[in-house]
Parts: structure tokens; C-alpha cells; sequence
């Protein structure tokens, strides 16, 4: 420390590694984020260790309800976190974030399951699932945030594009150590894995929290935010300030109606929507469908930086509008195409047996059931999407007049279902069994031969042949998608970074950042629910 003859001590400006800076910024993140996604990718192991007693299509709505529990929070960590870091600091904060997040992630690999102590599991799981939800809310506007502070005039873009990889190489590796650790080369083998292996890239997140901590330890705070800290011109008030203030909130609109819900549409979609599409409704094997989907991911993600540093040459804005642009005329016809690659059979059964659904619309329910006790045979709608729902096909709504019985039409037949309200007891339990398996058909079981359905009658395969896979199509639309995500991800923290004023910046950019989560998130997991 140097002093001046007559003056109080002057600080030594604190020398800062760009390196440094970037890895351990980006690397905890990676890892939050590898924390985070690691329950997505395990909703039905989930469902069956802690949702044991309800019925299968319940308890994984359930599990699913609870990953969404997580997203749910993520906006008041955002709060929280945001106005520690605009009051304490960037540094602190985000060493806290990574700590909550990551204790809380291996705790989940320690707990015990519903059939050891019962209704507890679930609670200590979704207790668990909100700390790591606060923990991310609070993550990427610190880590952005410092990141922004430290970059040199005209390379913003190009630091901050670091940040924006996170959330795909955080996915990618928790595919990749669920791969990994599922496989047979490993020695654990599927059966293992479902039974205890789930636990063990929860247990991983220890060792990751550990070098996250050590890399953030070795960190200075932000240039920025120390001269408003030795000047005292940083923020009391921060809520107050962004939110409280219309010249401030105005840019937070701004920040999300004209930024964040776009990117957001495109990088759901993109990346979760797309590996939920590929397993559950196109009915690829998950180790395959992982696989996949982790070569498109590696192949897309320099693309973050490159439209990061593009941003630094031609503008933030220009970047995203045109992915945002390319998204909404190609959606559509790139998932049509990602069927016919990945699963020609179903796409050829969609084309020439369609299924229509002809029922009174007040009879159906959303085959929704939170506390298991609805066994979907009360009305002959519910047996028939019933039906459809485990065997995982879509369907068109035709309504019906009221007091219609409920049919189904598959190709040219219909079928019609049976009529609870003039059944009772064991005829009705046989009834819906004959029309789920007219219908579906029935598995093999205790020396009886499997039972052919329509819907297998007319091309509808009950997985995708591997052998049918277009692999290098697949990944090529995959790619495509997650390219798409780099184009209006890569240059947003930038942009958010420089529309706020650096006294409220961790706290304003974070906010509608997470709240997008809430509506573009929670709205399409619904969707998926009511469907």
C-alpha cells in the first residue's frame, strides 16, 4: 500500500487475470448449472425413488412439477442475491451462489427415498430443489456482471459470451457424466444405475464445488464496483433504485419485452423442448437420444463465442433479432423434419393413420392427478386419453355434443369407449382393460402372447427402430436449433450488462432475466401437463 506524505493510505491498483477471471467466472457456472440440470435428465428415476405410490403418469407430473419448483424460485434468488451484489459486492455473492448450490446438489445424492422414510423424501427433495434455484437466480447476474466489468473497450461481447456458454456446456456435461456413468463400460450397467448409481453425479457435484470455491477464492472484486465502494457512490437502496425508479424500470421492460422473452422461446426450445421431443414423443432411446444430443451441443457451442465477438463488431441487437427472426419462420418445419429423421415410422403413422379424439369437451380432464387417487374412469374421455397418454401419442380434439360417449378414430376405425355410467366394479375394470388394449395393445406377460393394438396396426411404433435413425440428419437439426440459441444467448449478457447503470446492474439484469423462466418455462411444462 503506497501513502503520500500527509494524506491517507492510496490502494495499490489490484492487478486482474483476464484468464483467471473468465475460467473461474465460467467454470462455476458450469457447474451450477450441472447441478441444476442433473434432475431434468433423471425425472423418472426421480419419480420412482420419491414418488413411490402414485400412479406412473402422476409421479412423473410430479417430478416434473418439482424440477419446475426450482425455476419457480429462481426470481426471488435473483432479488436476493442481485441486491446483496449491488451492496456488498460481485465477488462475494457469487462465491455464495456456487456454495448454496452446490451443497444443496449433493445432499440430493445423500437422501433417503420415499421407501425408506416416506412422505419426508419428497419434502427434503423439493426443499432442496428451491435452495438450488435461489442459488442459480442470484449465479448468472453475478458472473456476468463481473465478467462485463473486467472487459477492455470493444471485447464485452466476446468475455461475456463465456458466460452465456455455461448454461449449454453445464448441460452437456450432465449428459455426459449420466452417460457415462449408466453405461455398461463403467461397470454399473442401467439396472444399477436406476437402482444407486442415480446418485453418483449428484455425489460428483462435491468435487466440482470444491474447485469451483478454490478457482472463485482466488478472485479480486470488480474494478467497477470497487471505485464505487472507496468512493461510496454504490447503491443502498438497489430494489428500491430498479425497481422503484420509472427510469429505470422502463429499461427493464425494455431489457425483457424486447430481449429476454424472445431469447428465451428460442433457447427452451432449442435445447430442453428439443431433448424432451427426441425421447418422450419420438420415442428414442435415452442413452441415444443423449448421445446425440451432445454432439450437436459440442459442435454449436464456439458458436457463443463467435456471435459474441460478432456482437463487438456489428451490435448486440442486429445478432439477436436475426435469431430470433430465423426461429419463428423455422420452427416449426425443422421439428416435422427432426421427426421424419429420428423416427420415420411414427412420421409415416402421422401422415396416413392421424388420431382424433370425438368427445364432449366438459367430460375430459387434464389426466392431471397431484395426490394419485384418480384413476381417469369416470368419463369415457378420460379412458380414452387415458389410453392415449401411456402410450404416448398425439391426438386431435374433436369436440363432441354433450353426452357424447367418447371415441377414438385411428386411421379409418373408430373405436368407441366404454360408458362408466353404466358400468360398475369388476365389468368396468375389464371393459377399459379391453378398450386400452383394442386401443394399445398389451405386452407379452406370464406366458401370454403380446396382444397387437390398432395404433400398432396402422404404423405406430412403440419405440424408434435404431436402425430407421438418420444420425447425421438428426444431429444436423440439432445443431441447427442449438445454433439458433448461440445467435440470441451469445451477445444477451453483453447487452444487458450496458443497459443498466453499474450501482444497480447485478440486480436489474438479473431479475427479468429469471423471470422469463416462470413464463416461457412453467408455461410450456403445462402445456406438456394438460396435453
Amino acid at each position: 500500500m503506497a501513502t503520500v506524505e500527509g494524506t491517507v493510505p492510496i490502494k495499490e491498483p489490484v492487478k486482474h487475470n483476464e484468464k483467471l477471471i473468465i475460467t473461474a467466472s465460467s467454470l462455476g457456472t458450469v457447474f451450477e448449472w450441472y447441478d441444476f440440470y442433473l434432475y431434468g435428465l433423471l425425472t423418472a428415476i426421480i419419480a420412482a425413488k420419491f414418488l413411490t405410490g402414485l400412479n406412473p403418469t402422476t409421479s412423473f407430473i410430479m417430478a416434473l412439477l418439482v424440477f419446475a419448483a426450482g425455476f419457480i424460485v429462481r426470481p426471488f434468488g435473483a432479488l436476493v442475491f442481485g441486491r446483496i451484489g449491488d451492496m456488498v459486492g460481485r465477488r462475494y455473492t457469487f462465491i455464495v451462489t456456487l456454495l448454496v448450490m452446490g451443497l444443496s446438489t449433493f445432499l440430493v445424492g445423500c437422501l433417503p427415498t420415499y421407501e425408506t422414510v416416506g412422505v419426508a423424501a419428497p419434502i427434503m427433495l423439493v426443499v432442496l430443489r428451491m435452495f438450488q434455484g435461489l442459488a442459480l437466480g442470484g449465479e448468472y447476474g453475478g458472473a456476468a456482471t463481473y465478467v462485463a466489468e473486467h472487459a477492455p473497450a470493444g471485447k464485452r461481447g466476446l468475455y461475456t459470451s463465456w458466460i452465456q456458454i455455461t448454461a449449454t456446456a453445464g448441460l452437456a456435461m450432465a449428459l455426459l457424466i449420466v452417460i457415462l456413468v449408466r453405461s455398461p463400460v463403467t461397470g454399473v450397467g442401467e439396472e444399477a444405475f436406476r437402482d444407486w448409481g442415480w446418485r453418483v453425479p449428484y455425489l460428483l457435484s462435491g468435487v466440482f464445488l470444491m474447485i469451483g470455491l478454490w478457482l472463485r477464492l482466488k478472485l479480486h472484486e470488480s474494478p467497477v464496483f470497487q471505485k464505487m465502494k472507496d468512493e461510496g457512490t454504490s447503491s443502498k437502496r438497489p430494489l428500491t433504485e430498479a425497481f422503484g425508479e420509472w427510469k429505470n424500470l422502463k429499461i427493464v421492460f425494455i431489457a425483457f419485452f424486447g430481449a429476454i422473452a424472445g431469447q428465451a422461446v428460442v433457447w427452451y426450445t432449442g435445447q430442453l423442448y428439443a431433448m424432451y421431443f427426441l425421447e418422450k414423443m419420438l420415442k428414442v432411446d435415452g442413452l441415444e437420444a443423449n448421445t446425440l444430443i451432445i454432439i450437436a451441443l459440442a459442435l454449436a457451442t464456439p458458436f457463443f463465442l463467435f456471435f459474441g465477438w460478432l456482437s463487438d463488431k456489428i451490435g448486440r441487437k442486429k445478432i439477436i433479432l436475426t435469431g430470433c427472426a430465423l426461429a419463428s419462420l423455422t420452427l416449426f418445419p425443422t421439428f416435422h423434419m427432426l421427426t421424419e429423421a429420428a423416427n420415420p415410422a411414427l412420421a409415416r403413422a402421422l401422415a396416413t393413420a392421424p388420431v382424433k379424439v370425438m368427445a364432449d369437451a366438459g367430460e375430459c380432464s387434464s389426466q392431471f392427478d397431484p395426490v394419485g387417487g384418480n384413476k381417469f374412469d369416470t368419463t369415457s374421455c378420460d379412458i380414452v386419453k387415458n389410453a392415449l397418454a401411456k402410450a404416448a401419442v398425439n391426438y386431435e380434439n374433436v369436440e363432441a355434443p354433450a353426452g357424447t360417449v367418447a371415441s377414438v378414430t385411428i386411421g379409418g376405425k373408430v373405436i368407441t369407449a366404454p360408458n362408466p355410467a353404466l358400468l360398475s366394479g369388476d365389468d368396468k375394470k375389464a371393459a377399459i382393460a379391453a378398450f386400452t388394449a383394442q386401443v394399445a395393445g398389451t405386452p407379452a406377460k406370464d406366458g401370454k402372447p403380446a396382444v397387437m393394438g390398432e395404433l400398432e396396426k396402422v404404423g405406430y411404433p412403440a419405440t424408434a427402430n435404431p436402425d430407421e435413425i438418420n444420425k447425421p440428419l438428426v444431429v444436423a437439426i440439432l445443431f441447427y436449433l442449438v445454433l439458433l440459441v448461440t445467435m440470441v444467448y451469445g451477445p444477451i449478457a453483453a447487452m444487458l450488462g450496458e443497459l443498466f447503470p453499474s450501482r444497480i446492474r447485478y440486480t436489474s439484469m438479473s431479475l427479468p432475466y429469471h423471470i422469463r423462466y416462470i413464463l416461457f418455462f412453467g408455461h410450456g411444462h403445462w402445456n406438456r401437463f394438460h396435453n
